[in-house]
């Protein structure tokens, strides 16, 4: 349910990626985007805002459990540990209006960022 639809919205407003890595690191990126904007929700105490930008990072998170690789073995299982414990922190996040649970998310993400950067 989500993770098509936030591959179809990075796939409509990046319509020239060039590559499956580009798309990657956009979505990292996106997350981090998003968990900001429900940070600054929490703090404003915009409940349908916080919602709408926790459930937008889920949304990426989900699709890249989604397109992982299993046959490239131990990555593929780690990082689907990893993305699933993340949509657990966003959920409980939303759920509590918690910012030390979305900052927890944005450092995970940031060193995958910087990691698949230094990979691509």
């Amino acid at each position: 349910m989500y993770g098509s639809n936030a591959h179809n919205i990075y796939a409509q407003n990046n319509v020239g990626i060039e590559s499956p890595a580009k798309l990657i690191e956009m979505l990292y990126e996106g997350v981090l985007r998003f968990n900001a904007q429900a940070k600054k929700a929490i703090k404003d105490r915009d409940v349908e805002k916080k919602i709408y930008w926790t459930n937008r990072s889920i949304a990426i998170v989900v699709e890249l459990v989604s397109i992982l690789d299993d046959s490239q073995g131990d990555v593929s299982a780690y990082l689907s540990g990893l993305y699933n414990y993340q949509i657990q922190l966003l959920t409980t996040a939303s759920l509590k209006s918690d910012t030390e649970k979305l900052d927890e998310v944005s450092n995970v993400f940031k060193g995958l960022l910087e990691a698949w950067r230094e990979t691509t």
